[in-house]
């Protein structure tokens, strides 16, 4: 067991004094099996009324409502977990689902569906072609090794870039540049997957990186949210691979939102009212995770 904590603060200025519309939230993880929230804590500054939903997807959603209007808007979480899962995975898989292609239980179909399909345009097959390559450059023929081949080669031949941009690049354009941030990275694995026709959806979340406690390897997305991948195994049941830094499970990972695509698993959303010249002149989001001493 390791306990975590993380402090993510997000800071918004303005030129002059703005209303502020609705603001949606996304910051607080799900009890689980292999991780278990603790506390939390959320520091809204101009004071904000909040009230708790569950998205479509079951993620914990804070909405804030202000009066107030200011030139700065703070939003700050901190929350402390435990996180169970094992540092080396492993899992079994149905005998059926052990190579690919395989069909889903008729049973599971309904609800992994849309989660199977493919989201983003790919007139030239570009995609396909390049998760086919990768699968027959690495000899792979099982399940497990083909994620690994797919999860790897994404890591290992793109350059990894932060981008401020909101939103995504689709999965062609990543092809195309060679390079994108976690989020780009993981909807490129989550549509290579679903191109092989298995269930892919998006996860956004925090990242542990034990070099912050010496460990002699940094991981890379550290200090910022997290994206990553969770793709659905018959037998073992949604599992995370993490394409930027080419690992699988989730020892290092705190899962905050999962959704069907990364458009509904964004941290912060929301609107001002001003001059549309007003936009904010500053956006400071800073995250970092210690480990905690456990008995």
């Amino acid at each position: 067991m390791t306990e975590l904590t993380v402090r993510h603060s997000t800071l918004y200025r303005y030129p002059r004094a703005v209303r502020f519309g609705e603001h949606r939230l996304m910051f607080r993880p799900r009890d689980s099996h292999d991780l278990r929230l603790l506390s939390t804590r959320l520091t809204i500054s101009p004071p904000a009324e909040v009230r708790w939903i569950h998205d479509v997807f079951g993620n914990s959603i804070a909405v804030a409502s202000f009066k107030d209007s200011a030139d700065v808007l703070s939003l700050a979480s901190e929350i402390v977990v435990e996180t169970y899962a094992p540092e080396e995975p492993t899992f079994k898989l149905e005998p059926w689902a052990r190579t690919i292609p395989f069909s889903y239980a008729k049973d599971e179909i309904p609800d992994l569906a849309r989660t199977i399909e493919r989201h983003y345009p790919d007139p030239d097959g570009l995609v396909q072609a390049w998760v086919r390559t990768v699968i027959r450059e690495a000899g792979a023929e099982h399940t497990n090794e083909i994620l690994n081949a797919v999860n790897g080669a994404i890591k290992a031949r793109f350059t990894y870039s932060t981008r401020v941009a909101m939103g995504v690049q689709t999965p062609v354009e990543t092809l195309e540049l060679g390079s994108g941030s976690c989020r780009d990275y993981a909807l490129l694995m989550m549509e290579a997957c679903r191109n092989l026709g298995l269930a892919a959806r998006f996860v956004t979340g925090y990242l542990y990186d034990p070099a912050l406690d010496g460990a002699s390897e940094s991981m890379v997305g550290a200090g910022s949210t997290h994206a990553w991948v969770q793709v659905y195994l018959p037998g073992a049941g949604w599992i995370e691979f993490d394409p930027t830094n080419g690992t699988r499970g989730s020892s290092n990972l705190i899962r905050v939102g999962v959704a069907r695509d990364p458009a509904q698993a964004i941290p912060v959303q929301g609107s001002y009212f001003g001059d549309p010249v007003e936009a904010f002149m500053e956006v400071d989001v800073r995250v970092s995770c210690a480990m905690e001493a456990a008995a």
